[in-house]
């Protein structure tokens, strides 16, 4: 897949792992609708891209993943604005247990909303051109992190709500790929006080071992990462970035 002159619409975009890709896609060609529910810190980042890579490469728009109308919105203006859209990329997600209903609505269920959306503008079997969408899990949605349950459990179910909608059933009516990108510990604001995002205080023993073996990466790392995925992976196909390693492909097999 070749970058240049695509359109790609990211959740979360403003800040973290979203505003490396951001910047990483633009590098490689691209036009980036940033869409972010932080929209002083989202226009920020526009005044500062477009100064770097061009007022008609970049626009901010205003997006709560649990809201459906505004995300709606948000493609409605990226289209608007860039005459097309190509890529989608579920990036937003917060991690905290204790909240763990706004957890599933953004990390999940926003994941589900920027999936059906996408198919919708992008499908060919609704008029679209076919493209990609990359759904955002963790090294989590693949080795249970005991400390953090209901992180866990949203980040497998997006890499087996990947795997079914990227299967080529849905791949040959829409022509939309479905891809997971699943990264390891990065250096990010994810993590701000982990005590006051376990469910429990007696959860931090657990944390220390869930964690133990993790070397926090760059942004701009798994960024990278992104553009290679985007441009070799099949759809359906799940993909881990840990370590400052480069993206492995991992095998599931089917029962």
């Amino acid at each position: 897949m070749d970058l240049k002159g695509k359109i790609a619409l990211v959740t979360g975009g403003a800040a973290g792992l979203g505003r490396a890709y951001c910047e990483e896609l633009l590098k490689h060609g691209a036009k980036v609708s940033i869409c972010d529910i932080n929209t002083e810190v989202g226009e920020q980042l526009v005044q500062q891209l477009s100064t770097k890579y061009g007022k008609d490469k970049v626009i901010f728009c205003q997006c709560d993943v649990t809201d459906y109308p505004q995300y709606e919105e948000s493609f409605q203006t990226t289209v608007s604005v860039f005459g097309s859209l190509d890529i989608v990329i579920n990036n937003a997600g917060i991690m905290n247990d204790r909240f763990w209903e706004l957890e599933v609505d953004i990390n999940l269920n926003g994941v589900i909303r920027g999936t059906l959306l996408a198919l919708r503008f992008l499908g060919k079997d609704r008029g679209g051109r076919g493209g990609t969408v990359i759904n955002s899990g963790s090294n989590a949605g693949l080795n249970p992190y005991v400390s953090i349950p209901i992180y866990t459990a949203t980040k497998h179910a997006i890499v087996g709500f990947t795997r079914a909608y990227g299967d080529s059933y849905h791949v040959n009516i829409t022509g939309v790929r479905v891809i997971a990108i699943c990264p390891g510990a990065t250096e990010t604001g994810l993590v701000q006080d982990v005590k006051k995002q376990l469910l429990s205080s007696e959860y931090e023993k657990a944390w220390q071992h869930d964690t133990a073996n993790t070397s926090p990466q760059k942004p701009e790392h798994v960024a990278r990462a992104l553009i290679h995925i985007l441009q070799k992976a099949s759809s359906g196909s799940v993909w881990m970035v840990e370590n400052s390693q480069p993206p492995r492909e991992i095998n599931i097999p089917r029962q």
